[in-house]
């Protein structure tokens, strides 16, 4: 691969917060594919040295000290891990649920990235049986957000399908032309900063208003953590009609799921209507677009920010009411530019959360009830899959840190919905999420027909 002498960019702000927050559980990035017959391990290899190729942040090592900062080499030192059927059979059987899942939540909770320098991207085959394999993709959060690793899982179907070794047209510029900074070097100047008092009394009022925020129950606070995942889906009729529906009163996507994670909350804590909870929805934006200059989905790395609402709930809410209300919220704030002017400040707070856990409720470390990206990802590409015997798959990033309680990762493919939701466990039993997720499609089919 590239030839030379090893780079090194230090993190900037955004990526040294997930610095501090991988190490804790939350920000570990898993890619999973199911695959129909057994993959040939040496061609995906190679396929996966040509997108780090492309990427060098992929290929870097994360240095923790004396100050973080990814050190790049001149080549690829990633060697796919291969798992028998035996050795997948010890994992899937700790576990409960689809053996493609439990691998899925086996990875999102080994967590390599507790050591002074890691691997920001590594690789596993596990067979599964019946002929089928299960490959994962695992990324540093702070090297690779969601657009990324779509971006990784599309490049690795193209260099699969083309039985190349080529790289893409970036193939001719330097590692240093490839190497983007981090986010806070595109924010525009003009929507990034904030006067000093401004700052100070919206830190003042972040901090005042967590302890206002309401929960689901916490079922084993003081108990060790991990990540599960839930799944929602919706078959194509429904999606569609769900859609429209949002189309039709000028929203996304993500205020109808808001409105749906809001009203199920509170229906399972059996309240009469009348009693008023507060509860925080963070909405994460891929901010690729709206920089200077803006960024083709092309660059990895961590391009997204979030903006962070809460909401009064009394009970009695009808799902496109609020789901308008979510929605006008989180816009209003996005036109306010609380997106770039208060990055900083959110970084700030999920850094002393992680710090002080005591600051959050029975020391939790959840910081809001749900989180909901702007925008699903949509998925075209099924001929692909097809062609290299894809038969499903899963992008998610584990959240049993900081974080919220429920974080939903939506993609719409061939039509469906399939979201993928991922919360902590035993903070939250399976039991009470797979209750919560129930509920939701519940309230999502129902609006539907009204």
């Amino acid at each position: 691969m590239a030839s030379g002498r090893a780079k090194r960019r230090e993190v900037y702000g955004t990526e040294n917060s997930w610095c501090r927050a991988v190490p804790g559980g939350t920000g570990v990035t898993v890619l999973c594919l199911l695959l129909k017959t057994a993959p040939d391990i040496s061609a995906l290899q190679t396929a996966l040295h040509t997108v780090q190729k492309d990427h060098p942040i992929l290929r870097s090592k994360l240095q923790l000290h004396p100050t973080p900062s990814f050190r790049i080499p001149p080549s690829s030192s990633l060697v796919i891990q291969s798992y028998d059927l035996d050795s997948t059979a010890q994992i899937i059987g700790l576990g409960s649920g689809p053996p493609f899942q439990i691998i899925l939540e086996h990875q999102m909770n080994l967590n390599p990235w507790t050591e002074t320098e890691s691997d920001v991207m590594e690789a596993s085959a596990y067979e599964i049986g019946e002929g089928r394999w299960t490959v994962v993709i695992k990324l540093h959060t702070a090297a690779c957000d969601r657009t990324s690793a779509l971006q990784v899982m599309r490049e690795l179907l193209i260099n699969i399908n083309s039985n190349s070794n080529s790289s893409s047209s970036s193939s001719n510029k330097s590692d240093e032309e490839r190497l983007s900074l981090g986010i806070e070097e595109y924010v525009p100047t003009s929507l990034g900063s904030k006067p000093f008092w401004a700052r100070g009394i919206d830190m003042l009022g972040y901090s005042l208003n967590s302890f206002r925020f309401s929960n689901l129950p916490f079922v084993h606070p003081a108990s060790q953590r991990s990540s599960r995942v839930a799944r929602l889906f919706l078959d194509s009729r429904h999606t569609s009609l769900l859609l429209q529906g949002c189309k039709t009163r000028g929203i996304k996507l993500c205020g109808a799921l808001s409105a749906a994670g809001l009203i199920a909350a509170r229906l399972s804590k059996g309240l009469s209507n009348g009693e008023w909870e507060k509860y925080a929805v963070v909405t994460l934006i891929d901010c690729r677009k709206l920089l200077q200059p803006p960024l083709s989905n092309h660059h990895v790395g961590f391009y997204h920010s979030a903006i962070l609402n809460t909401h009064d709930i009394q009970g009695g809410e009808e799902l496109w009411g609020l789901a308008r209300r979510t929605y006008k919220s989180f816009e209003d704030a996005k036109k306010s530019n609380k997106h770039f002017s208060d990055m900083a400040d959110l970084n700030f707070l999920m850094c002393r959360a992680i710090e002080n856990p005591g600051l959050t409720p029975s020391s939790s470390l959840r910081t809001s009830f749900i989180s909901v990206f702007e925008d699903p990802v949509i998925d075209e590409t099924n001929d692909k899959y097809e062609e290299v015997g894809i038969d499903d798959y899963m992008g998610c990033a584990s959240v049993h840190g900081v974080g919220p309680s429920v974080a939903l990762f939506d993609t719409i493919r061939d039509g469906k919905l399939d979201c993928a939701c991922v919360y902590p466990f035993p903070l939250h039993s399976t039991e009470q999420m797979q209750g919560l997720v129930d509920n939701m499609k519940k309230i999502l089919i129902d609006c539907l027909s009204s």
